[in-house]
């Protein structure tokens, strides 16, 4: 007889199909917890989830590279987006993002070098009234200023 040990990702991951249901329809939900706790949604947990969920593996990447809240590389611990919809660039998007690269030593789409933050843009936070927007985490602040948003980032620092 076959005896097949199972690794910790594989187990956590049968407890959220346990939780949200064997079904194409539980996917979206198991990634973002996935995702919540290890910060990236590795390969071999992509490959354990279609298994549980009997579908191809191509699916649960397009459903990875759909989301742009969903991510296949490990990022900084703290997750900075600013919103880049066409509002936020007239209300100072701009001149916040510049003041968040200096502070930071790094540009959009990077990782600081202690990896505490990654700096990413957001195609909209659905706040366009009270821009520019930011999200730290799952922490939304509005009507930025550029010296207000380094005090935020380096609050949470």
């Amino acid at each position: 007889m076959l005896v097949v040990e199972k690794n910790a990702l594989t187990e956590e991951i049968e407890v959220l199909v346990e939780k949200f249901g064997s079904d194409r329809s539980s996917l979206l939900k198991i990634l973002h917890e996935i995702q919540k706790k290890h910060r990236h949604i590795p390969d071999f947990a992509q490959q354990e989830i279609a298994r549980l969920l009997d579908i191809h593996p191509v699916e649960v990447f397009s459903v990875i590279s759909f989301y742009a809240f969903l991510n296949t590389e490990s990022k900084g611990r703290n997750l900075v987006r600013v919103c880049q919809t066409i509002t936020c660039d007239l209300l100072g998007k701009e001149a916040l993002c510049n003041a968040i690269e200096r502070e930071f030593g790094c540009k959009f789409g990077e990782s600081t070098k202690d990896n505490k933050f990654h700096l990413e843009y957001a195609n909209c936070l659905g706040l366009c009234d009270q821009g520019p927007a930011m999200a730290v985490n799952e922490r939304v602040y509005t009507k930025l200023t550029p010296e207000k948003a380094v005090e935020i980032l380096n609050e949470v620092k």
